[in-house]
C-alpha cells in the first residue's frame, strides 16, 4: 500500500512520518563537554541543569589542555531520550562550550571513579573488611587502631557494591570523585 492510500489513524509507518518517537523511559547518559577554562563556565553549565530541573548524578571537571586553555566537564545525567537531546542541544549553545559528546551513544567507552571509604571496626569485622578490600583490589591508604581508609577505583557499580558490603562492617564515611570517562579506540 502506498503512503497515499493509508487510512487516517493507521499505525503504518511511511517515509512521510519523519517525527521521531521518544520513549518515557529514563536513561543514564555520560556527557563529555569541552569548554574554555575560565571563570564562570562551570556555573553556566550547571545553571543550565538546575534552571530546567535536570538531574546531575555525577560531575567532574579538570583542565585537559593548558596550552589551549581547555577543560573537560564529564556529566552523568538521567532523563528520557528527548530530555537528553535537549540537554545536549542546550549545552552546545553555551558560548564557551567547544564540543559536546554523548559517550553513551557514540560507542564503547571506559568509565572509572575513585572513592575513599572510612571503615571503623574491631576484631572479626576488621579482618572481614580487609578480606573484602583484597577481593575488590582496594588499597589501605590510612590505618589506625580503630579504622581503615580504603581507596578503590573502578566503575560506579563496583564502588557501590564495595560500599554496600562495608556498611555492616562499620562504614563511617565515603568520598567519591565522580565519573571520568573516555571513548574507546581512536
Amino acid at each position: 500500500m502506498s503512503p497515499l492510500h493509508i487510512k487516517k489513524g493507521s499505525t503504518s509507518h511511511s517515509a512521510y512520518n519523519l517525527r521521531p518517537t521518544f520513549s518515557d523511559v529514563q536513561e543514564k547518559h555520560t556527557l563529555a563537554v569541552i569548554v574554555d577554562n575560565e571563570a564562570g563556565v562551570l556555573a553556566r553549565v550547571i545553571g543550565l541543569f538546575s534552571a530546567r530541573g535536570y538531574n546531575i548524578e555525577s560531575l567532574t571537571v579538570a583542565e585537559v589542555d593548558h596550552a589551549s586553555g581547555l577543560s573537560r566537564i564529564t556529566v552523568v545525567t538521567t532523563g528520557t531520550p528527548q530530555v537528553i537531546e535537549q540537554i545536549k542541544a542546550q549545552l552546545g549553545r553555551i558560548v564557551p562550550v567547544h564540543d559536546v559528546h554523548d559517550l553513551t551513544v557514540e560507542g564503547p567507552s571506559v568509565e572509572r571513579e575513585l572513592a575513599l571509604l572510612k571503615v571503623a571496626g574491631e576484631g572479626d569485622k576488621r579482618v572481614e573488611a580487609l578480606r573484602l578490600a583484597d577481593i575488590f583490589r582496594a588499597n589501605v591508604v590510612d590505618s589506625t587502631l580503630e579504622s581503615f581508609v580504603f581507596e578503590i577505583t573502578g566503575t560506579p557499580e563496583k564502588i557501590d557494591a564495595f560500599a554496600d558490603l562495608m556498611r555492616p562492617l562499620g562504614l563511617v564515611e565515603v568520598a567519591r570523585t565522580g565519573v571520568a570517562a573516555l571513548s574507546r579506540g581512536v
